[in-house]
C-alpha cells in the first residue's frame, strides 16, 4: 500500500479522482484539501462517495508527507508552489495544464503569461501513457493532459505512428464536448437555462490544447474547433486529414488494430451494423477507454492525380476520466510499476 493524498480535490476532476483511489487496491488516501469546503466530508461534496469514505477537506497549507501528492488544482497554480509540494511527496502528478509544454515561450504565447517555474518544465513526463508509457516507470514528475488533446491525440495516433497523413496538408479536428468540461464552478455560460440543448461553438481556432497535439505527434499544421453540445461528460474528436497517394483501407485497419493492440484502454470501433457503429461518448462515460474509428474517402481513389484520400478519423473519451483523473492513475500504476489497468477495470454502463 502506498500513501495518496489530493491537493484540490472539490472540483469534478478532483471528486473523480478520489471516486478512483478509493477503490484502488494499493491506496490509502491520506488528505483532500478544499480551501472553500474546509472541514466539510467530501461526501457532502460528491454525494457518490457517501458511505465510501468518512475523510473530511483539509488545509492545503497542513499537508502531510505521502508517497504521491495529486494536484487537481485550478490552471495556474501548482507552478507557484511546486517546490513545496516537491518536498511533501517523491511523486507528483499534476492534472492541471502548468507542467504540459516543454517549451517556455509555447507556454506564453498559449497561456497568456510567463511560467513562474519555468526551470520544472522539463522535469514532468507527458502524461498520456500512449505516447509515453516507457518514461513513466521510472519518472517522478507526471503532468496532466488536455481532454480535447488526449482526445485529438488518440484520433490522429494511428495515422502519424504509421506514417499515413500528409502532413503539409492541414489537419482539422472538430471537438464536441459536454458541460463538465467547464469545471465545477462554472459560469454564466454553464447555467442550465444557456447550456441545456445548445450546440454552440465556442472557440473557432485557437484553443489551448492544440499546443498539446503540436508538441506530442509533431503535427504543426493542426487546428481544433470546439463546440459545446448538450451532454455532461464526454469529447468526441472528428479529425479531417490527407493520407498519403497509395494508403489503403487495409493500411488504416493494420495502424488502428496496432495501437489498439498496443494500448489496453484503445478500442477500434467501426461496426457494419447495429446502433453504435462508430466511437460515441455515451459508450465510455464513466471509464478509462478510449474509442477510435475511421472512415476513408475513396470517391477519389489515392494516388489519383498525386492526390492521397480525405480520411475521418474520431475518437470518444470521457473528459473526467481518460482525458484526467482515469489517466492520472493509469500513469500512477505506471509509476510504480504495478499493472496499468488496476482499479480502473470499469467498462462503463449501457444504457445510460
Amino acid at each position: 500500500m502506498i500513501s495518496v493524498s489530493i491537493i484540490g480535490g472539490s472540483g469534478y476532476g478532483g471528486g473523480e479522482l478520489l471516486r478512483l483511489l478509493l477503490g484502488h487496491p494499493q491506496v490509502e488516501v491520506k488528505q483532500v484539501t478544499s480551501r472553500s469546503h474546509l472541514g466539510e466530508y467530501v461526501y457532502q461534496v460528491h454525494p457518490n462517495l457517501r458511505k465510501r469514505t468518512q475523510l473530511k477537506f483539509s488545509d492545503p497549507g497542513q499537508v502531510e508527507p505521502v508517497d504521491i501528492l495529486f494536484l487537481a488544482q485550478p490552471h495556474g497554480q501548482a507552478q507557484h508552489h511546486i517546490d513545496e509540494y516537491a518536498a511533501l511527496a517523491g511523486k507528483i502528478i499534476d492534472l492541471s495544464a502548468d507542467f504540459r509544454l516543454k517549451d517556455t515561450a509555447q507556454y506564453q504565447k498559449w497561456y497568456g503569461e510567463p511560467h513562474a517555474a519555468p526551470q520544472w518544465l522539463g522535469k514532468f513526463v507527458y502524461g498520456l501513457p500512449e505516447l509515453h508509457r516507457a518514461e513513466m516507470a521510472t519518472a517522478n514528475y507526471v503532468s496532466g493532459v488536455g481532454c480535447n488533446a488526449t482526445a485529438s491525440n488518440l484520433a490522429l495516433l494511428p495515422l502519424v505512428k504509421a506514417n499515413l497523413i500528409d502532413l503539409s496538408a492541414p489537419v482539422i479536428v472538430e471537438i464536441k464536448v459536454g458541460s463538465s468540461e467547464g469545471g465545477a464552478e462554472g459560469n454564466s455560460g454553464s447555467l442550465h437555462a444557456e447550456r441545456a440543448n445548445v450546440i454552440r461553438t465556442f472557440s473557432a481556432f485557437g484553443h489551448r490544447h492544440t499546443a498539446e497535439v503540436i508538441q506530442e505527434l509533431g503535427v504543426s499544421n493542426v487546428s481544433l474547433t470546439m463546440t459545446a453540445v448538450d451532454l455532461v461528460r464526454g469529447v468526441l474528436a472528428t479529425a479531417h486529414a490527407k493520407v498519403k497517394p497509395g494508403v489503403a483501407n487495409k493500411d488504416l485497419w493494420k495502424a488502428y488494430r496496432a495501437v489498439a493492440n498496443e494500448n489496453p484502454f484503445v478500442r477500434v470501433v467501426k461496426e457494419q451494423r447495429g446502433i453504435y457503429r462508430v466511437p460515441e461518448p455515451k459508450i465510455v462515460a464513466g471509464s478509462n477507454y478510449a474509442d477510435i474509428g475511421f472512415e476513408l474517402d475513396e470517391s477519389t481513389p489515392a494516388g489519383e492525380r498525386g492526390a492521397g484520400g480525405h480520411i475521418v478519423s474520431i475518437c470518444a473519451i470521457d473528459n473526467l476520466m481518460k482525458g484526467a483523473s482515469g489517466t492520472a492513475v493509469q500513469c500512477m500504476n505506471l509509476m510504480m510499476g504495478w499493472d496499468e489497468t488496476l482499479g480502473l477495470e470499469f467498462a462503463g454502463l449501457h444504457p445510460i
